[in-house]
Formats: structure tokens, C-alpha cells, sequence
């Protein structure tokens, strides 16, 4: 990390958000259900979409299902599954998949695997695979070197570690990849991109959006390529508050400006 800030920019105009949800927007918790964002936080999304003609979007490696159910009753554009899944702002859906057999082959032999070391989990997400050690550290390597296995066998797998968790997914997909395809389309075209993430995941992501000379957050402690940083999920959601209330105060202003114009003129 560079020069770091307390606090990342608000006072800025045509912003386009990209947040991540565990470790950002939602604190972590033991098991992936027992998640959520609170229901503040939820309206402070909306709103923030609101006033940025719906340029907002929730990036993240759950499933797009589990992303609109933390998210509900709003409903955002979404790249699930690290990009592998995205739902654009008109709600069409961009999938990238693997062949059915080999889905299917690799379910098998993971759970089989997964099955001799107790207090590991396997989430199968359809087109990729979470191998997740967070209730079993001392699997770590074990667990690293079954994926990277995995991955050398299969060329169109790709390799990506986490936070007591590493994953299998289609080769070249990441959030960064994502992020680049939500800019090249509406509502996020032209905008300034703003990326908040806590994790190794987000860093494709951070990467895009330094080359974009947008904003990139880190939540928490790490080496990053993110340009500035929150301290921790409470930080995200005072800032998003902060945010949300400088850009009503520019409506506010631009109104009353709007209206004081048109008395003059009167």
C-alpha cells in the first residue's frame, strides 16, 4: 500500500460503487448462513443507488441467489461467484460455466477428500467450488494442496485463496474482470469506479480500478494495492453513511440553486 488515508474521498461527482459483502459490508462470522447485512445499511445501498442512476453493485465470491437474498428487498446489479455469474442493471444474467462432467467428477472427489478432514466444508457454487477451513486451520495445507492438485490437472480451473477458504473456478474469472465488464456498459459507462474489499479476492478488482483512477478501499490490515483504507466493517458502514449524506446535501444544494434560478428569472 502507498500513501494511505484515514478515510477515503466523498466529495466527489459521477462515482460508480463496487462493494464486496463478508469482511466488508458484513462482518464474518464462523459459518457463511449466519451472515447479513443489517437492514441500515441495506437502505444506505439503495439510497446511494438511487442518486447515482443505479451505478452501484455488489461484487462478491457467494452465488448471485445468496447475494439477493442479504441484499433483500433491494435488488442490485450482482457478479456472483467472482464474476463467474453477473446480472446487469437491465437483470440480464452473464454466466460462464464448466462442462457437466467435470462439475460433476470434481463434486465427487472433493467431498471425498473433504470428508477425511473434519471441520472443513465444501460449498459447491455450480461452476466452482469453496473449500473452506475456518472451523479446521490445521488443514491449511492440506486443503491448499488438493486444490492446486486439482488445478494442474484441469487447465480451465483457476486458483483462488481467501480467508480460511480456497477456491476452484473457471480460468481468467475475478473481480477484477467483472468490474471491467460493468464499466464498459450503463450505468457504470463514464463514471468514476469505487471499489470496497477486505480480502486477497478483491486485489484483481483494486488492480482494475487503479488503472481506472478510481477509488480503491482495503477493509482492514494487509499488503494491498488498494490506495486507501477502512479499518473494519463498521468504518465501511460510517462511511457509507458520511457518503450518503454528502451527496443528499449536493441534491439539496442543486435544487435550491435550481429554484432560486428560476425566481430570479421569474
Amino acid at each position: 500500500m502507498d500513501e494511505v488515508l484515514a478515510v477515503p474521498p466523498v466529495a466527489r461527482d459521477n462515482l460508480a460503487f463496487f462493494f464486496d459483502l463478508d469482511g466488508t459490508l458484513a462482518d464474518i462470522k464462523p459459518h457463511p448462513d449466519q451472515v447479513f447485512i443489517p437492514s441500515d445499511v441495506r437502505r444506505l445501498l439503495q439510497k446511494l443507488a438511487d442518486m447515482n442512476d443505479g451505478a452501484l453493485a455488489l461484487i462478491s465470491g457467494r452465488s448471485m441467489t445468496e447475494l439477493d437474498q442479504l441484499a433483500a428487498p433491494h435488488h442490485f446489479p450482482l457478479a456472483g461467484v467472482h464474476g463467474a455469474e453477473r446480472r446487469d442493471i437491465r437483470g440480464q444474467s452473464h454466466v460462464v460455466s464448466l462442462p457437466e462432467s467435470l462439475v460433476e467428477h470434481l463434486h465427487q472427489r472433493l467431498e471425498a477428500a473433504l470428508s477425511q478432514m473434519p471441520g472443513t466444508e465444501l460449498e459447491a457454487k455450480g461452476m466452482a467450488f469453496a473449500l473452506h477451513y475456518r472451523g479446521a486451520p490445521e488443514y491449511e495445507n492440506q486443503i491448499l494442496a488438493l486444490a492446486e492438485g486439482i488445478a494442474s490437472e484441469h487447465k480451465q480451473l483457476g486458483l483462488q485463496p481467501g480467508k480460511c477458504v480456497v477456491e476452484l473456478k473457471p480460468l481468467g474469472i475475478n473481480k477484477g474482470a467483472a468490474i471491467e465488464a460493468f464499466m464498459n456498459e450503463a450505468p457504470f459507462a463514464g463514471r468514476v469506479p469505487v471499489f470496497v474489499g477486505d480480502d486477497l479476492t478483491d486485489e484483481a478488482g483494486f488492480y482494475v480500478v487503479n488503472q481506472l483512477n478510481g477509488i480503491s478501499v482495503k477493509v482492514g490490515q494487509g499488503d494491498t494495492q488498494a490506495k486507501w483504507q477502512l479499518a473494519d466493517v463498521p468504518a465501511v458502514h460510517a462511511w457509507l453513511e458520511q457518503l450518503v449524506q454528502e451527496q443528499e446535501k449536493k441534491t439539496s444544494n442543486k435544487r435550491r440553486e435550481g429554484y432560486e434560478s428560476l425566481s430570479r428569472s421569474i
